[in-house]
């Protein structure tokens, strides 16, 4: 039975080609607009943090106390030592390590293609986490030694772990292979240091086990103008970097053998991916410690709220998971806790925990 052919040229069809294009550039602005009112809840929630909480200080008086540190005019007793050696400062820090680690581990998560791959999962925050308490409990270290080596520990862990996925030690270091290497040998590696962590906390006196434990659930609490500036240097090295790889990024989305018909060379595209996504999640953990689960967190929750994988929402959503998460620990715990501060990584590891295991669960019913 002979077929009708169907008429392309009738005013139809091109009515109907020319929705889905309006469709697309309604779904552009939407998503655009999405963005931006996650840069407006930062905004906010960055007002919420420094004005509201414990110690309340209103509009004109925090300009006025703003205004009278740059200029070194008049001080307001007691509220300006507050805002500008304590709020101004932790919610600046907040800011930047959400940004950071949102950024880092949307990276991870886009270039291997998973959603578990991200520095909490693979061992680099561990690595952070181990040299840090190495150097508390056996050298007695604090502040910008202690930050120093956990960002020695993150780069020499994200190091190895290289090595081993990418076949320098035997394999291949093709193909989805080398990213599914990477991840098994992080959480592998991840272990091994979890122990000497717990090996290392027995060994210490009460004292500097409390210090450590702060640390490593990630605090803000010694947030000052020094770390910001240092966090600040580093992200405006990074950021750009960050931009640069993007393009690359993208088009290895599509797979590694599809990526280098394109002409993207994946080897040292994944190297440079690497590098900066290992030296975001380490600098944000020299600043504040292993702030749990906010990297993991921030790509996939930008992805349900943008429709696609977004370098700028995963880092104003990693912002504003911290300073939530911060403002509920310094805050709104005590007043349910009986005084009691929490460290920030506490709050933002009751969030991840029940996010990661319905992540399994939804992935496993897609996989059905």
């Amino acid at each position: 039975m002979t077929k009708t052919p169907v008429d392309l040229s009738g005013t139809a069809p091109t009515t109907g080609f020319k929705g889905p294009q309006l469709t697309g550039q309604r779904r552009g602005r939407l998503r655009v607009n999405r963005t931006a009112v996650l840069a407006a809840a930062v905004v906010i929630l960055f007002a919420v943090s420094v004005l509201l909480g414990s110690y309340t200080v209103t509009i004109p008086d925090f300009f006025k106390i703003l205004i009278g540190h740059l200029t070194g005019g008049e001080k307001i007793p007691g509220a300006s030592f507050i805002v500008m050696e304590n709020k101004l400062p932790r919610a600046v820090i907040g800011t930047m390590i959400g940004v950071a680690f949102g950024l880092a581990g949307a990276l991870f998560q886009t270039m291997l293609r998973n959603p578990l791959a991200s520095p909490d999962v693979i061992g680099i925050s561990y690595g952070a986490s181990a040299a840090a308490v190495t150097a508390i409990v056996i050298f007695g270290a604090s502040g910008a030694a202690v930050s120093g080596a956990a960002l020695a520990g993150a780069l020499g862990v994200a190091a190895l772990i290289y090595a081993i996925s990418s076949g320098a030690m035997g394999g291949t270091g093709r193909g989805d292979a080398a990213g599914n290497r990477l991840i098994l040998a992080g959480v592998g590696i991840a272990a091994a240091l979890h122990a000497v962590v717990s090996f290392l906390m027995t060994r210490a006196d009460i004292r500097t086990a409390a210090d450590a434990l702060v640390w490593l659930n990630g605090s803000l609490n010694s947030a000052s103008w020094d770390r910001a500036g240092v966090l600040a240097l580093a992200l405006t090295v990074l950021i750009p970097a960050v931009a640069a790889i993007a393009g690359p990024l993208r088009i290895l989305e599509l797979g590694p053998d599809a990526a280098a018909g394109l002409g993207v060379r994946v080897g040292a595209t994944r190297l440079a991916l690497v590098i900066i996504a290992v030296s975001l999640a380490a600098v944000a953990t020299a600043a504040a410690g292993p702030v749990s689960f906010v990297a993991f967190l921030a790509g996939p929750i930008a992805r349900r709220l943008t429709g696609k994988a977004s370098l700028p929402a995963s880092a104003l959503v990693g912002a504003l998971i911290v300073l939530a998460a911060d403002y509920l620990a310094a805050n709104l715990a005590p007043l349910l806790l009986g005084g009691t501060v929490l460290p920030v990584g506490v709050i933002t590891g009751a969030l991840g925990a029940p996010f990661l295991l319905w992540l399994l669960v939804t992935a496993n019913r897609k996989e059905a």
